[in-house]
C-alpha cells in the first residue's frame, strides 16, 4: 500500500543513487525489491542519456494511490468479508550533483 512505500521512500531521498540501491538491499519490507527496480530503471535512463552513474543523486520520489484490487473471504454462514490489495504508483526523479 502507499503508506508503507512511502516508509520507504522517506529512507532513499536525497541519497547518492547507488548509496540507494544499497540501503534497499538491506530493508526488510516487501516493496523494497520493486522500488529498488525503479531506482536502477532510472539509473539506466540518465545513463543513456549521457549523465555520469556516480554523480546520480535520487532528488524526488512520489509515491501515489494506484487501482485497489478488491477480494473476497469466505467467512463463517455464507458470508463474506472484503480484500483489498491496494497498489503503488513510484516515480523518482535522479538529478546530477
Amino acid at each position: 500500500s502507499p503508506r508503507k512505500v512511502r516508509l520507504i521512500a522517506d529512507l532513499v531521498r536525497g541519497k547518492r543513487a547507488s548509496e540507494a540501491l544499497t540501503t534497499l538491499q538491506f530493508v526488510d519490507k516487501r516493496a523494497a525489491g520493486p522500488f529498488a527496480k525503479v531506482i536502477a530503471s532510472a539509473i539506466a535512463n540518465a545513463k543513456q542519456a549521457g549523465k555520469d552513474p556516480a554523480r546520480l543523486v535520487v532528488s524526488k520520489v512520489a509515491v501515489d494511490k494506484a487501482p485497489t484490487y478488491k477480494r473476497i473471504m469466505p467467512r463463517a454462514r455464507g458470508s463474506a468479508s472484503r480484500i483489498n490489495k491496494r497498489n503503488s504508483h513510484i516515480a523518482v526523479e535522479l538529478s546530477e550533483r
